[in-house]
């Protein structure tokens, strides 16, 4: 066995045993297996927050887009680096608070709370489930070609082993596991991407020297505007790629109930400055390395796998296992978020709000058990035997998710002017707009990228909708009380908690909140 495998053997073997003990040490109601018992820290909620959004995106299409369009790909670094310390200073503390007001234990299901209508989570589950599963199948993808790399075992062989460690801890332990597996992982991450940028750029003579040869090859790509120059002036592509990893993420369902399992609202504050750090140390890196690999491997078949190849030609043996770990934490991080929050969706959001409303904890966890297992044998069929583009998909499904859902989460806790009938319309303005304009060709057509297309229908459509019907559609009175405790700074007080309020008690019994 060598080094690269048996290495890998130990991190599998850890995350389950975090799996394991997560499960042991979790309760096992509703709120300790969604949230973690709301019980997290700055360090974990940080690393979590961001190891849950990087995904194999970071490895594969970041090194992929660095290989074919040099310092294009910079742009979407850029939105990334603030994206996380701007998730948690607009959405975190405001959006702890009030879900824990509002008894929200979902992300779905605290918009159903802040926007009472049932058509509020029979609009959003289905169009947040359909876009996290393709997120998950271009982490299988990532995954398995990761493997099949180290192992050089077939790629479906490889595909069942990835995914089967993710489904075991991510079924075991719930949220908590996830949060520390993510926790770890986003660790090796960032001493894995270190060393390979380092060990790339004493390969290549350094950064000047790098730039230099990259430029005899293809003097374009030291432009922001790609190899043949065909993005110069697309500022509409341009913008795309700055919002859909920094504005974007405020709408990933399963990023934003990070802020939901915070200890308390004030870890954001903390959280925010270590998730600039881990940014600052890890998003530039892929992207670099993928661009030297035209140096170093001129040649590549797949430019997908630039960051796998430039690992094994730069670095020792015992070194390429550790990177080859951190490849894997960051493609299984994302991966388990998403499975545990598709889980929940499916659960939650939909059999227990519109199936079984009498379902017990026990039951709903069970539920979201069989809804990940599902998923992953789903996403193995599909992954197995037509894969595609890992770059694609992410772009894709992450496109969706920020247009359709990023109006909703930040009006939730800043706009008291925000209703129901802004909302949905929102969330169908921004899936529509998005999805229509990428399947149309627009974005060659116009220049303009379907980010920019989705935000801007689904921010009118929420500012239009809610003006035009707050008489038809007032804001309760209890949802504008729980807005002037959010926006204040300090503890809820306990006259606030949905447990001693009749009127909070009475609309999570109407939302069918299992308690």
């Amino acid at each position: 066995m060598s080094f690269e495998i048996l290495f890998l053997v130990i991190y599998f073997v850890a995350m389950a045993g975090i799996g394991v003990w997560a499960m042991k040490r979790g309760k096992q109601d509703a709120e300790g297996f969604l949230l973690g018992g709301r019980s997290l820290g700055p360090g974990v909620t940080a690393l979590r927050l961001q190891s849950s959004s990087m995904s194999g995106y970071m490895f594969i299409g970041a090194g992929s887009m660095g290989y074919t369009q040099g310092y294009f790909s910079m742009w979407y670094a850029l939105g990334d680096l603030g994206g996380g310390i701007l998730n948690l200073s607009v959405l975190g503390r405001r959006m702890r608070k009030l879900s824990q007001i509002l008894g929200s234990i979902t992300s779905i299901e605290y918009l159903e709370h802040r926007y009472p209508s049932k058509w509020i989570r029979l609009i959003a589950a289905p169009v947040a489930l359909f876009c996290m599963f393709f997120y998950v199948l271009a982490q299988f993808i990532a995954g398995g070609r990761g493997l099949e790399m180290v192992s050089g075992v077939s790629f479906p062989v490889a595909l069942a082993i990835a995914i089967g460690v993710i489904v075991l801890y991510t079924f075991l332990g719930g949220y908590l596991a996830v949060a520390y597996t993510d926790f770890v992982q986003a660790i090796i991450m960032v001493v894995g991407m270190v060393w390979i940028l380092v060990a790339t750029l004493m390969a290549v003579g350094g950064f000047t020297k790098g730039n230099e040869a990259v430029g005899e090859i293809n003097p374009n790509l030291l432009t922001m505007w790609g190899a043949d120059l065909g993005y110069q002036g697309q500022w509409g592509v341009i913008l795309g790629a700055l919002l859909v990893f920094s504005i974007g993420y405020m709408g990933w369902p399963h990023v934003v109930v990070s802020h939901m399992a915070m200890k308390k609202p004030s870890v954001a504050r903390t959280a925010g400055v270590y998730s600039l750090i881990f940014n600052l140390l890890f998003i530039p890196g892929p992207y670099l390395v993928g661009m030297f690999a035209l140096i170093l491997l001129p040649n590549l078949a797949n430019p997908e796998t630039a960051i796998f190849e430039v690992a094994d030609a730069v670095l020792p043996t015992f070194a390429v296992g550790i990177v080859m770990a951190a490849i894997m934490a960051a493609i299984m991080s994302t991966a388990d978020a998403l499975l545990l929050q598709a889980g929940t969706i499916a659960s939650q959001d939909i059999y227990a709000r519109f199936i079984n409303r009498k379902m017990n904890d026990a039951q709903m966890v069970w539920v979201s058990r069989i809804t990940v297992l599902a998923l992953a044998i789903i996403g193995y069929a599909i992954a197995a035997f037509d894969p595609p583009a890992v770059a694609a998909v992410v772009i894709f499904s992450t496109t969706v998710l920020g247009s359709a859902f990023v109006p909703s989460y930040i009006c939730a806790v800043w706009w008291k002017k925000a209703n129901a009938v802004g909302a949905i319309s929102s969330m169908i303005a921004g899936t529509l707009v998005s999805v229509l304009w990428q399947v149309s060709g627009a974005p060659d057509a116009t220049g303009i990228d379907p980010m920019v297309t989705g935000i801007l229908a689904s921010t009118a459509a929420m500012i239009i909708g809610s003006l035009a019907s707050q008489k038809s559609h007032p804001v309760p009175e209890h949802i504008g009380r729980a807005l002037d405790e959010t926006a204040k700074i300090g503890p809820i007080p306990k006259k606030m908690l949905i447990d001693q309020d009749a009127l909070l008690a009475s609309q999570a019994e109407m939302a069918g909140r299992h308690e």
